[in-house]
């Protein structure tokens, strides 16, 4: 077996040798801790179709009573998932009569995005 001795570098003295520079500003840690709220909100297949089906509605609205059918689960588990998402900022919920509607919050999908695209 043959030993081959390898050339330090410097890494201070050479920076290239090592890895390329960022070319725009990262996440800040806090603003991460907010981020990663937000996806956890998000990331759950019922939430993801509850988004969904509200940004598909007509005028990106939707009546509780009409997401219960499509996502096959009971209305208390329902408005459970949507107080989640809109305590994430993703809809918003207004009361009319005995009913909540929910309503997707304009540039909040885009904000998902944001902070991992244009930082």
């Amino acid at each position: 077996m043959t030993i081959v001795e390898l050339p330090v570098v410097d890494v201070a003295a050479a920076p290239e040798a090592c890895c390329a520079p960022l070319t725009r500003a990262t996440i800040t840690a806090d603003d991460a801790e907010v981020f990663a709220r937000t996806l956890k909100a998000i990331a759950d297949p019922v939430r993801l179709r509850l988004v969904s089906i509200v940004a598909a509605s007509e005028g990106q609205e939707a009546c509780v009573c009409d997401l219960t059918e499509p996502v096959g689960l009971s209305q208390p588990t329902v408005s459970h998932h949507l107080k989640i998402l809109t305590e994430a900022g993703i809809l918003s919920r207004s009361k009319r009569g005995t009913w909540a509607y929910y309503r997707l919050v304009p540039g909040a999908l885009e904000a998902i995005a944001s902070p991992l695209v244009s930082v």
